[in-house]
């Protein structure tokens, strides 16, 4: 994969992606942070059966540290998107989503789908993602499900 950047964002960081082998030691420590210590998810739930077989985006800052991850499942799934607090609106979250997107494209998946928190859907929503379906409970936090053609690239703005 190429290294990613932020357009307009001032930020340039580099984007790869990885299996979990390589991924699983970097992005944790992010990823506990994010979804166990900020959002209060259960922590014996936030590393799973589907880490294995995903593909890992991790980007990262100048020095090298992790500031985002999120994780494209075999199926089109994007999920485990996390940004640190100090990152969060500068475009590294939208690079990270493009960077899984454009993964599944290049291996032939139509289309990619994830659950969005409810606070989050005007984010996705600005990515190209539509919801379908009602409103449900992930991990006590309220989702929606949202999906759109993975090559889609027009008119996203920096997050």
């Amino acid at each position: 994969m190429k290294d990613g950047s932020c357009a307009g964002a001032g930020l340039d960081p580099r984007i790869e992606i990885a299996d979990w082998q390589a991924a699983q030691a970097r992005v944790m420590p992010l990823r506990m942070r994010v979804f166990v210590v900020e959002q209060g998810v259960p922590a014996d739930i936030e590393l799973d059966e589907f880490d294995p077989c995903s593909r890992h985006a991790i980007a990262t800052d100048a020095d090298g540290e992790v500031i985002a991850t999120g994780r494209l499942l075999p199926d089109g799934h994007i999920g485990r998107m996390a940004v640190d607090a100090g990152w969060r609106g500068r475009g590294v979250g939208g690079a990270v989503l493009e960077a899984l997107a454009a993964e599944a494209a290049a291996h032939g998946m139509p289309k990619v789908m994830l659950n969005a928190q409810l606070r989050a859907l005007g984010f996705y929503r600005r990515h190209g993602f539509a919801e379908y379906g009602e409103a449900f409970m992930e991990a006590g936090i309220p989702h929606r499900a949202m999906q759109r053609a993975a090559a889609h690239r027009a008119g996203v703005a920096d997050e």
